[in-house]
């Protein structure tokens, strides 16, 4: 992994040993855009309770995310926990509102027509979610997919197809840790912009996975949701992290407190 300086001038706070940026959506969408047009390599990454508790087991993880260039704030836990550490964020920016609101910013900038490329989800779900993507945004260029169920110790053909497409975009959803460390792994051998790892959101960008309703949403809830939908996935990294992630806050805040006085 190559280490590399942080571009944005946005303010970043520490939850616990995490550093993680505070801005709004239009703040960080603004950032993301400005990089694009100007080809500064860029890494977009989110950060969830869940990502939190690998980072305290993983110290290669951690250095990753540190090492991010934007670390934005999903969730109602990581939102909980910097109230913990005295300050709050300005809005919650999980991925899969994110980045549809980062493909319409682009969709307006007339003057450059970007190229997006998805890595990821199972055989046959990014091939449709680059389909349905690319008749909603006509001004960018959806130029291609892989299937993210690969021997990733062979990854060099895959990038090499991403680089030859002249990607400015690439989305990696492998679910966490591994799509942050594929992207870190890698960076140096990809020419595209930016990079963003995305969870999920190829999954519900096909139409083959829902989203929780909107009320759920609203109530800060999706996670419940997703949770009764695949209850032996999901269930302990919810149920259980969610209770870790809070004993990492309150542990480590009463380090750093005790290291003062």
């Amino acid at each position: 992994m190559i280490n590399r300086r942080h571009y944005f001038m946005i303010e970043k706070r520490w939850l616990g040993n995490i550093g993680v940026n505070v801005v709004n959506q239009q703040e960080a969408l603004q950032a993301v855009s400005e990089k694009l047009q100007k080809k500064e390599k860029t890494d977009v990454f989110f950060l969830n309770d869940h990502c939190y508790n690998l980072a305290q087991k993983d110290k290669e993880y951690k250095k990753i995310i540190n090492n991010s260039d934007l670390l934005l704030n999903d969730g109602i836990g990581v939102e909980v926990g910097a109230k913990i550490y005295g300050f709050q964020f300005k809005e919650n920016l999980n991925g899969t509102d994110f980045i549809p609101a980062l493909f319409d910013r682009l969709n307006k900038i007339k003057e450059q027509k970007f190229r997006i490329f998805l890595l990821g989800a199972k055989p046959g779900i990014a091939k449709a979610a680059l389909d349905r993507l690319g008749s909603q945004y006509k001004h960018l260029e959806f130029v291609g997919e892989h299937h993210g169920y690969y021997d990733h110790t062979k990854s060099n053909d895959i990038i090499d197809t991403i680089n030859q497409r002249k990607t400015d975009v690439l989305l990696v959803g492998f679910g966490m840790p591994l799509q942050e460390k594929w992207i870190a792994e890698h960076r140096s051998q990809l020419n595209c912009t930016v990079t963003l790892a995305v969870g999920a959101f190829i999954d519900f960008s096909s139409g083959t996975v829902n989203r929780a309703p909107s009320i759920f949403r609203k109530l800060r809830l999706e996670w419940l949701y997703r949770m009764a939908k695949e209850p032996k996935r999901l269930w302990k990294r919810n149920l259980v992290g969610h209770f870790l992630f809070f004993y990492y806050m309150f542990k480590q805040r009463l380090s750093k407190t005790k290291a003062k006085a």
